[in-house]
C-alpha cells in the first residue's frame, strides 16, 4: 500500500515511518523543511526509500495537497503545532486553529478528490478533557477541550465528521495520552534526563492516576486502523491500558535505567503552591492529577492489545535516550 504520512519527521512520525518499509510499504513522508528532511534521514533505517515531499505550515488549501495525496491508499495525517509562544490569547488560538484544523481539512479534501481510502487523524486527549475525577474518559464523553491547541484539535474532529456526512469521507480519529519512547520530546524527555542524571526529584508523595501509551503501542494501532473495516468513521482513545501514578512513573524509569530513583516525599499541596508561585501551575496539575482513558471500545471493537507492557515501554525508552 502507498501512504502519506504528514509530520513525518517528528518522534511519532519517524517510528511509523520505519515501521511501514520495515512491512514493505510504499511511504511518502511530508516535511516542512530541509532541517525536519535531515533528522528523518538521519533516524529512519531505509529511508533512500521515502518519497518525501515538501509542504509548508500555511497549506490551507486542498490544492497546495493535492501532488502529495495523489496515488496515496491512506493518509496518516500525525502534523500539528502543539507550542506558541510570545502570543495573546486571541493570536494564540488563531494560529492553533490555521496550523491544526484549517490545514488539516485542506489535506482531508485533497484526499477526497485524490480518492484516498482512509484519513487517519491523530487528535489529543486534551479533546476530553484536562483530568478526570471518578471516571475515566471514554470517545463518547461529550468534548471539553481546555486549551486552544485542544480546541483546535477538536475543531478539526469536527470538520472531518461533516465531511464524512457530507462527502463520504473515511476517518478514524485517535485521541493519545502522553506518548512516551526513546528520545521522546517534552516533559517526558526532560523527566527522563533527570533520571538518568540522578538529580533528586519532589515526586515520591503523588498518589494520582494517569493514563500513558508507549510509542510502539500507538504506531501498533495506527497501522491497525488503516484497514480495519471496523474503524471506519470511529473515535478511539488508546493507551497502554495499565495507569501509573507520576511517583510510580519515575521508579519505573530508574528501574528500567538502572539508576537509583531519588524520589523526596514532598507533599502534593506544596507542589501546588509552588507551581502557582512560579506560574507553572498547569505542569504541576499534569504531574499531580488523574488523566485516565478507557480503552476498551479498542479492545472490543477491532480486537486490538496492547503490543507491549508498560515496563517494556519504559525499559525502551530510558535505554534508547541518549544521555546529555
Amino acid at each position: 500500500m502507498r501512504f502519506l504520512v504528514t509530520g513525518a519527521s517528528g518522534f511519532i512520525g519517524r517510528e511509523l515511518c520505519r515501521h511501514l518499509l520495515q512491512l514493505q510499504h510504499h511511504v511518502r513522508a511530508v516535511t516542512s523543511s530541509t532541517v525536519a528532511e535531515l533528522r528523518l534521514f538521519a533516524s529512519v533505517p531505509m529511508a533512500d526509500r521515502l518519497d518525501v515531499v515538501r509542504v509548508g505550515h500555511e497549506a490551507i488549501s486542498p490544492l497546495d495537497w493535492a501532488c502529495a495525496c495523489d496515488g496515496v491508499d491512506a493518509v496518516i495525517h500525525l502534523g500539528a503545532r502543539a507550542h506558541v509562544l510570545k502570543e495573546t490569547v486571541d493570536g494564540v488560538c488563531s494560529i492553533y486553529r490555521r496550523a491544526n484544523s484549517e490545514v488539516t481539512l485542506a489535506l482531508a479534501l485533497a484526499a477526497l478528490e485524490s480518492g484516498v481510502q482512509r484519513f487517519i487523524f491523530i487528535s489529543s486527549i486534551g479533546v476530553n478533557g484536562a483530568e478526570t475525577s471518578e471516571m475515566p474518559f471514554t470517545p463518547a464523553d461529550a468534548a471539553a477541550p481546555h486549551s486552544p491547541y485542544a480546541l483546535s484539535k477538536y475543531e478539526a474532529e469536527t470538520g472531518l465528521r461533516k465531511l464524512a456526512e457530507q462527502r463520504g469521507l473515511d476517518f478514524v480519529i485517535i485521541r493519545p495520552p502522553m506518548v512516551y519512547g526513546p528520545e521522546a520530546p517534552g516533559n517526558f524527555g526532560s523527566l527522563m534526563r533527570a533520571v538518568q542524571k540522578g538529580w533528586p526529584l519532589p515526586l515520591g508523595a503523588i498518589h494520582n492516576q494517569r493514563s500513558l501509551v508507549a510509542l510502539d503501542n500507538l504506531v501498533d494501532f495506527i497501522i491497525t486502523c488503516i484497514t480495519h473495516p471496523k474503524a471506519a468513521n470511529q473515535t478511539f482513545l488508546i493507551s497502554d491500558c495499565q495507569d501509573l501514578s507520576t511517583t510510580e512513573l519515575v521508579r519505573g524509569m530508574a528501574k528500567a535505567a538502572g539508576v537509583p530513583a531519588r524520589l523526596l516525599p514532598v507533599p502534593v499541596w506544596a507542589l501546588e503552591w509552588v507551581g502557582r508561585l512560579v506560574g507553572k501551575g498547569d505542569a504541576i496539575q499534569r504531574l499531580c492529577g488523574n488523566l485516565q482513558i478507557d480503552s476498551n471500545k479498542a479492545r472490543n471493537l477491532l480486537g486490538w492489545t496492547p503490543k507491549i507492557s508498560v515496563q517494556e515501554g519504559l525499559r525502551r525508552a530510558m535505554n534508547g535516550n541518549v544521555k546529555k
